[in-house]
């Protein structure tokens, strides 16, 4: 939990409470193995009347967040960024860390032998890192829609269904959504362009947020937009003219929904069946890690010329041949 000072700052009392208070949410997130973004921990303190629902609240907890964090009084990696990060190519130290890399990260399609298939959509990219997590433990794909999805990937869905839906397989959408007059509609908005791009019949099942959650967990409300065009029907519907954001429901409540959507409709014995191959897989790609030297000597006894021709083909350029070279502007 790196605490690092750069800066002296003076505090007032309130401010230095909702610090306490926003390391105890961060704490408790963590403990989780949940990171946090600024508008998560933003509706977990407005859902416990730490501070009141608005935007100019909002802006003042972005500015006390980062000064504390510079007067080393809140975790640097605690709070993330997720619209903003470093990108690279990944780097190991030798062959024998490259294939311990791969035995981690060798997986066999669990979903191959299921009668289902399934993705996990989602209104936002908040929430990327939380959707990622729960659809990653599943085997899931999985798509941040930013609100409506383009045509484009609901095309490219539909495609994809329709490859599935040849194979035998139920197609199935775990959608999950801000409950406003929008955010409900994008769930019958993607079975309907789904449809119209002749895509098969898939069940999109809007798992959140409902009101029956709203309730459960008395998530904290915010004026629906009159500038939206379903405001009125949204308002005749639930009878407020109040909406509710996804960010409010816990990182936990949001996995556990979509692992119990999953324990719904997976074949276990074919699931642990699949794993089981995955494991033994696994662990023979970590033998040859741990016995590369003796793997090495093998083949460049048994296939010298293969093994020499395989070592010379690589290009050990600074640029690949495939770089484009187009003209200096």
């Amino acid at each position: 939990m790196p605490l690092i000072k750069y800066e002296d700052r003076n505090f007032r009392k309130r401010s230095l409470e909702l610090i306490t208070m926003a390391n105890e949410i961060i704490r408790e997130f963590q403990a989780a193995r949940y990171n946090l973004t600024l508008r998560q921990l933003y509706y977990q303190l407005v859902t416990v009347n730490a501070i009141e629902n608005k935007q100019t609240e909002y802006d003042n907890l972005g500015r006390l967040i980062s000064n504390a964090r510079r007067a080393g009084l809140v975790d640097w990696i605690a709070i993330v960024d997720r619209t903003r990060e470093l990108r690279s190519l990944p780097h190991w130290d030798d062959a024998p860390d490259a294939i311990t890399a791969i035995a981690d990260q060798y997986r066999l399609n669990l979903w191959q032998t299921q009668d289902t298939y399934v993705e996990v959509w989602f209104e936002k990219d908040a929430l990327l890192g939380v959707f990622e997590r729960a659809s990653d433990r599943v085997d899931v794909p999985y798509f941040s829609c930013r609100g409506y999805p383009s045509d484009s990937e609901v095309w490219a869905a539909a495609r994809r269904f329709s490859r599935m839906s040849r194979l035998g397989k139920d197609c199935v959408i775990l959608h999950f959504g801000d409950h406003d007059p929008s955010g409900l509609d994008m769930t019958r908005d993607i079975g309907a362009r789904i449809a119209l791009f002749n895509g098969p019949d898939v069940d999109v099942r809007r798992l959140a947020l409902n009101m029956n959650q709203v309730e459960t967990y008395q998530l904290p409300e915010n004026p629906a937009k009159e500038s939206d065009s379903r405001y009125t029907e949204y308002c005749a519907t639930y009878g407020t003219e109040s909406s509710w954001e996804l960010d409010a429901l816990r990182p936990t409540v949001l996995g556990r929904m979509v692992r119990d959507a999953i324990d719904g409709v997976v074949d276990r014995i074919a699931w642990d069946d699949a794993l089981h191959e995955q494991a033994q897989t696994r662990g023979l790609l970590r033998v040859v890690s741990t016995r590369f030297g003796d793997v090495e000597k093998f083949l460049r006894k048994r296939w010298p010329d293969d093994v020499a021709a395989a070592v010379n083909s690589g290009n050990d350029g600074l640029y690949d041949e495939e770089e484009d070279e187009g003209d200096d502007a």
